[in-house]
């Protein structure tokens, strides 16, 4: 592996498991719960034990002066739930303003059997070859999204890791198939690390559970975004994620650990 992408990786994980909070949501959804005092959020999460948070360009001197000392991942495109379609994303950085933005590594997302998948297929090999140029390394985001697709199938989800890994990804975040036994079909698709998304917010036994489900399927962390930011404390739920991710507790002992019970 290029020594570049090898040195970043380590700033955005720890002992290979990563614990990313993605808060890019602000260009898809607005300034939703969460985002909007950006500040406190980023230093509750990274002093909860996040590997590394993510955001737009943009937003990069709101960052870097409350991370703690985490990674930063800069991500590269975008659509909002206002627009015609959601699932065509478009490109917001290239890499090299991912560097300049101060970012670790880059991020891009792709949905695998939407109509705009074409085209991310050219985005996404374009912007591996540019960052691997750079030595940074690329977050791929890739989701089953489409017509003959379903989001949390495990070969659909399979499918997804191996397309970002054909196209240069050397981390790869997708959907959860639902229990361990289904993701490690997903795992078994690629060479690479996966991680899951969080998706919607739910319960903190469900989150930390589900969280405990892709570990033992295989999974390598977490990309986990509202689940996280948008809790009444941000920092103990980060705690009780990163306890399952980094000590391999159980969902229980983690909840326990981080004061919450619910």
């Amino acid at each position: 592996m290029n020594p570049g992408i090898s040195a970043r990786l380590d700033r955005i994980s720890t002992g290979g498991h990563f614990l990313t909070v993605p808060m890019d949501h602000g260009i898809t959804m607005g300034p939703v719960t969460g985002l909007v005092d950006l500040e406190s959020t980023v230093d509750a999460v990274t002093r909860g034990g996040a590997d590394a948070v993510l955001t737009q360009k943009g937003l990069a001197d709101r960052v870097h002066p409350h991370r703690n000392g985490a990674g930063y991942v800069v991500h590269a495109n975008a659509s909002t739930t206002v627009g015609p379609d959601g699932n065509d994303k478009r490109v917001t950085a290239t890499a090299k303003e991912a560097v300049r933005a101060g970012g670790d590594a880059v991020s891009y997302h792709v949905n695998v059997g939407s109509d705009s998948e074409p085209r991310q297929i050219e985005d996404l090999a374009a912007l591996t070859r540019d960052a691997h140029d750079l030595g940074v390394p690329v977050l791929a985001m890739a989701y089953a999204r489409g017509p003959r697709v379903e989001e949390d199938d495990p070969e659909d989800l399979a499918h997804a890791v191996r397309f970002a890994e054909e196209l240069g990804a050397d981390v790869i975040k997708t959907g959860y198939s639902g229990d361990a036994a289904s993701f490690e079909r997903v795992t078994a698709g690629t060479a690479k690390p996966v991680v899951i998304a969080g998706g919607a917010r739910g319960t903190d036994r469900r989150t930390v559970e589900m969280v405990r489900g892709a570990m033992d399927g295989g999974a390598a962390g977490v990309s986990m975004g509202r689940s996280i930011f948008q809790h009444e404390d941000p920092e103990a739920i980060t705690s009780a994620v990163s306890a399952v991710i980094h000590d391999d507790a159980s969902a229980g002992t983690a909840l326990e650990r981080a004061g919450l019970t619910a």
